[in-house]
């Protein structure tokens, strides 16, 4: 860019960041959608308040080709909310881009696999923190912001602040886990977090990408040929609890899923839904009369 251009366009980023802020917007999101008004503006190497919509089309094509689908829709997004309310443009962005709507099952880990990673882990640490993330269901993010005041030994219960959507809600805290969480706060008694980061700075919490990390590992070493990674333990928490007997409504609060669809898909990967499944379709298999089988 020449220079009354980069003028142009920092006057209009700092526009978008405002407004971000203007709007509520968390964090995460305010950096995700500034990210990809930055990433636009690199590509052109222009600000980008005079692209046509060929000019987008083509940046989306390159994006596709060169990032997720997942980093495709929030770049849409970031991008739809700077035309709306920075430069006041309606952009028909369906008409640009639509990502295809998929809809995987994850893979679920069962007990036994569950106990042997958390058996197997190498480092302590990461062994509390996948425990916690099992027993109690959470998100990779919740459980490495709980704090030494979120835990209520007495009510046996967990305060997960400003979690997805920034809702907060009130967890179970299992005997157990509440036993290995102060055995392992004993050992390095952060005043404040209960995983700590290794790093000078004193409040950060443990690094999001170490625990995916050990967990793989320690994935791999069991020979468990299945995609797993922390989330997965939230997944496993919500299956059991439905193999269990634990209504549906329930498990939604335990989680803290908007929408009780989002739940009702564990549903489908118990154990005792499939068996249910396979029981039906052999009971109206086997009363078929078929005559060609009348002579074997």
């Amino acid at each position: 860019m020449n220079p009354s251009e980069q003028q142009r366009f920092d006057r209009l980023y700092k526009q978008h960041l405002t407004n971000l802020t203007l709007q509520g917007k968390r964090p995460a999101t305010i950096d995700a959608y500034s990210r990809a008004v930055r990433r636009i503006a690199a590509f052109f190497d222009a600000c980008p308040d005079h692209l046509t919509t060929a000019e987008l089309k083509r940046y989306f094509a390159a994006l596709i080709q060169s990032h997720s689908w997942s980093t495709v829709k929030i770049d849409r997004n970031g991008l739809q909310f700077f035309y709306r309310y920075v430069l006041q443009k309606q952009w028909q962005w369906l008409d640009i881009v639509k990502p295809p709507q998929l809809k995987r099952l994850p893979d679920i880990l069962t007990p036994t696999e569950v106990s042997i990673v958390i058996s197997l882990t190498h480092q302590v640490r990461y062994q509390i923190c996948f425990l916690t993330l099992y027993s109690m269901g959470l998100r990779l993010g919740e459980a490495l912001s709980l704090q030494v005041g979120d835990i209520d030994a007495q009510l046996m219960q967990v305060h997960i602040r400003d979690a997805k959507g920034g809702k907060d809600r009130l967890v179970p805290l299992p005997s157990r886990t509440l036993l290995a969480l102060r055995r392992y706060w004993q050992s390095h008694r952060h005043p404040r977090l209960l995983f700590p980061g290794k790093t000078c700075q004193p409040n950060v919490p443990m690094d999001r990408g170490g625990v995916q990390k050990a967990l793989k590992r320690v994935v791999t070493e069991c020979h468990i040929h299945k995609s797993v990674s922390p989330h997965s333990l939230r997944h496993s928490y919500a299956t059991h609890l439905l193999e269990r007997g634990l209504d549906l409504r329930s498990v939604q609060q335990l989680l803290g899923h908007h929408s009780l669809n989002t739940t009702a898909r564990y549903t489908q990967l118990t154990q005792i839904t499939r068996k249910r499944s396979i029981d039906t379709i052999n009971q109206i298999t086997d009363h078929l009369v078929l005559e060609w089988e009348l002579g074997l």
